[in-house]
């Protein structure tokens, strides 16, 4: 193995394992908002609660898909992580609206970045 493809092999077990950390804090944060959310609550805070439990397990299942070794492939993997980043970007825009949600809004852009960064080492 040269030096070149250590390097690249180093640059994509650490860009998974950052993915994986992204997708577990922001699966924690999605889905403590979405408890505190009054399910009985407006319209809104109703939309809150459903972004932020499709979050966690969207975050969640991409965690899992990027946990297990060699056990799914490139497209697989690709295909989870993609749509874990356009999940995560709809649900911070939802979160922006919703006072106290600013955190939770961070760690899905957070994620997406980490999606989007791993996404570049798969090219």
């Amino acid at each position: 193995m040269t030096t070149t493809s250590q390097e690249e092999l180093f640059r994509f077990l650490e860009d998974r394992f950052a993915c994986a950390q992204a997708c577990t804090e922001c699966a924690r944060a999605c889905a403590t908002r979405a408890g505190l959310v009054d399910p009985d609550g407006a319209e809104n805070q109703e939309l809150v609660r459903r972004k932020g439990i499709m979050c966690a397990e969207v975050c969640d299942a991409t965690c899992r898909v990027l946990s297990e070794q060699n056990q799914a492939d490139e497209a697989t993997i690709r295909m989870q992580v993609e749509w874990c980043r356009q999940v995560c970007l709809e649900s911070a825009q939802v979160f922006d609206g919703h006072p106290g949600a600013e955190r939770t809004a961070e760690a899905c852009r957070a994620c997406a970045r980490a999606c989007t960064e791993f996404l570049a080492t798969l090219n």
